[in-house]
């Protein structure tokens, strides 16, 4: 069994021949934005996803005219593929893939393996940072289709329609409320959404190298714990970050047709008044 869609998944070396490439932009988005000036892939840009992809007073994204400014500020057309990569098994790059899509941009890929398989390899990084000729970016509408609210979270409680927790078991069972160096996601609840069933993210990367683990594999992973191609699908961790990876691995790479991640996740869902919680 092989990706349903490979076309949204590049190896290092498809990037690394198309580092010039006019046609490619090529995106570093990491947990850790100083990494980013320690050395990165030539002719990559940083895409921060606190100071650059969100609203600075309203807890959301920019707006689809933020979007457009940012996209032309980067160089990108509508027709640019767009490669993302990122630390932490590229959880960050997965999250900035789901908010291009989110505005429209389809032309988007994941560095399978990410920094870490970059740097592996001994692949040049470098300090520069580079220069792009702006362009006219137009956005589409948000697509609601892959953003749950939570309103949509109820429905789907409701309805006993699956949801996948991708956090730590810890996480999950409500032991582990608050994870260390993570100030800004905390709860004043622990445990999960009733109904969620627990698959960590880190289950669908291989440790050695962060790349994304065979379709076969995935299949069973998923599958094992009742979470079918069928089904209208939600996936949260505590921000989105680790959940927008396992969106893109059930929405690309298992061709799930329905799945939805929910941004706000626990750091909502946790705080919320009368939010139902089982531990």
């Amino acid at each position: 069994m092989s990706y349903a869609h490979p076309e949204y998944l590049v190896d290092t070396e498809w990037v690394a021949q198309h580092l010039n490439d006019p046609n490619v932009r090529i995106i570093e988005s990491d947990e850790d934005p100083l990494l980013y000036a320690i050395g990165h892939i030539p002719n990559a840009a940083q895409v921060d996803w606190f100071t650059t992809l969100q609203h600075p007073l309203r807890r959301d994204f920019v707006t689809k005219e933020q979007f457009e400014e940012l996209a032309s500020k980067l160089g990108i057309t509508n027709d640019t593929t767009v490669v993302f990569y990122g630390d932490k098994s590229n959880w960050f790059a997965c999250y900035a893939l789901w908010l291009f899509q989110y505005y429209g941009h389809q032309n988007a890929k994941i560095m399978d393996g990410g920094r870490i398989k970059w740097e592996q390899e001994n692949r040049p990084l470098v300090k520069d940072v580079p220069a792009f000729t702006a362009t006219s970016y137009k956005a589409k509408e948000a697509d609601q289709s892959i953003r749950a609210f939570r309103n949509d979270v109820f429905k789907q409680l409701e309805a006993k329609k699956p949801m996948v927790d991708v956090r730590s078991p810890k996480e999950y069972s409500g032991e582990l409320l608050h994870m260390p160096n993570y100030p800004q996601e905390g709860a004043t609840r622990g445990g999960h959404i009733p109904g969620a069933v627990n698959i960590p993210w880190a289950m669908a990367v291989n440790e050695a190298d962060s790349t994304f683990k065979s379709a076969d594999e995935l299949k069973k992973l998923y599958e094992g714990k009742d979470i079918k191609p069928e089904g209208e699908i939600i996936a949260y961790c505590r921000i989105g970050e680790r959940s927008s990876l396992t969106w893109f691995v059930l929405k690309y790479l298992l061709g799930y047709p329905t799945v939805k991640n929910y941004d706000g996740s626990w750091t909502e869902w946790g705080n919320l008044v009368d939010a139902p919680i089982e531990k």
